[in-house]
């Protein structure tokens, strides 16, 4: 157990960090804060889930974001897409066909839609779409037969709360600010509680 936690710890001390994620979080703030758009986040499999989770915590803390299944985008889907929209996209090999199909079709739709990419392949086709990429440094999966996404998953994860709690920073997202959006739990009971002395 502790070679596993110890391996998952390892592997995140040692993501690397560079300008891109500068160039991201500015992304973000211009497309969302500045321009009225929205971040849309997506992945295939088990990165579809964190780029989910990535969405819903950054809705919950002041950037608009939602989820967007790329099979679903070609059934229609893709129409949530706006024009001052962004994209974060999560691929492990950077070579999900789906998420490049999705690059393709939104694209096709607005021409200058910007992309964020978090892979584990700084040389895959998806790293070089990317306007910002964002490497979670290809770490081995702590799964036995080298094959189950969980040490990926988990830098994902982090690279995931390295930008929402920069763009918190940078837009002075307060804890009021998080009440109006959290009225359940006990998260909401906090905030509030915390607002009012």
């Amino acid at each position: 157990m502790k070679a596993i936690i110890e391996a998952e710890s390892r592997a995140i001390s040692a993501i690397p960090v560079s300008e891109a994620y500068a160039k991201a979080i500015s992304i973000i703030i211009g497309r969302v804060h500045d321009a009225g758009g929205k971040l849309v986040t997506s992945g295939m499999g088990k990165a579809g889930q964190i780029a989910m989770n990535i969405a819903t915590t950054f809705s919950s803390t002041g950037t608009p974001a939602v989820y967007l299944h790329p099979s679903e985008a070609q059934h229609g889907d893709l129409g949530l897409l706006r024009p001052d929209d962004v994209l974060l996209l999560i691929s492990n090999s950077g070579k999900t066909t789906e998420i490049l199909q999705l690059c393709e079709l939104a694209h096709g739709l607005y021409e200058n839609l910007p992309i964020i990419v978090i892979t584990g392949n700084p040389d895959s086709p998806l790293a070089q779409l990317a306007d910002a990429a964002l490497f979670t440094g290809g770490a081995p999966e702590v799964c036995p037969l080298g094959l189950t996404p969980t040490t990926s998953t988990t830098m994902m994860t982090v690279i995931g709360d390295v930008l929402v709690v920069n763009t918190m920073r940078l837009i002075g997202f307060t804890r009021q600010q998080y009440a109006l959006r959290h009225h359940g739990g006990y998260l909401g009971s906090a905030a509030r509680k915390n607002n009012d002395q």
